[in-house]
């Protein structure tokens, strides 16, 4: 039984016959494995450059200060949201029914995070989460992304729609396994 996923084209250099050394075809990384090292030192550079900026400007008691601060706020701020989720999905529960949209919980916890990392622009990043327009512009962004990459044919999630049973005589029958055992 297959899920319906492509079968990959490009040769598997762990199976034997698959072509390994300098002459095999190379795999290409994509973008995101390739420049978010690059942009974790780049940012990671800035929130230090920024640090030293400000204690420069303010003395190191207020940017400690700071910096505590945003781990307390986000400390708040990721138990408040986890505690409405919780009250939402027991709602539902007791209604019998599933739980309605989060309305930003995730992305409340992900702006806790972000301030509890040490750094001023991560706060700041944080801070925005926090507003609830910015929660539902993200939100549906990232819905409507979702929603199509679900939709792409060999995404997971036409994996999940397509379940192919192979027959002793090679043809393949598109169905779905229902097993009743007790």
């Amino acid at each position: 039984m297959t899920t319906g996923a492509p079968i990959p084209t490009y040769p598997n250099p762990g199976a034997s016959g698959g072509a390994t050394g300098p002459g095999a075809p190379r795999r290409r990384r994509s973008k995101l494995r390739r420049y978010l090292p690059l942009g974790l030192a780049v940012w990671l550079v800035l929130e230090i450059w920024l640090l030293t900026l400000v204690a420069g400007q303010a003395g190191g008691l207020a940017v400690f200060l700071l910096l505590v601060a945003g781990v307390v706020l986000g400390s708040v701020v990721i138990k408040r949201a986890g505690r409405r989720a919780f009250r939402n999905l027991n709602e539902a529960l007791q209604r019998g029914s599933a739980p309605t949209r989060g309305g930003g919980n995730g992305l409340m916890m992900l702006g806790g995070l972000l301030l509890i990392i040490p750094g001023l622009i991560s706060d700041a990043a944080g801070l925005l989460l926090l507003l609830p327009p910015v929660q539902k512009a993200i939100g549906s962004y990232t819905e409507r992304k979702l929603l199509a990459a679900a939709r792409a044919p060999g995404s997971l999630g036409d994996a999940y729609q397509q379940v192919r049973i192979h027959r002793p005589d090679g043809k393949v029958v598109q169905g779905e396994v229902v097993r009743d055992e007790p």
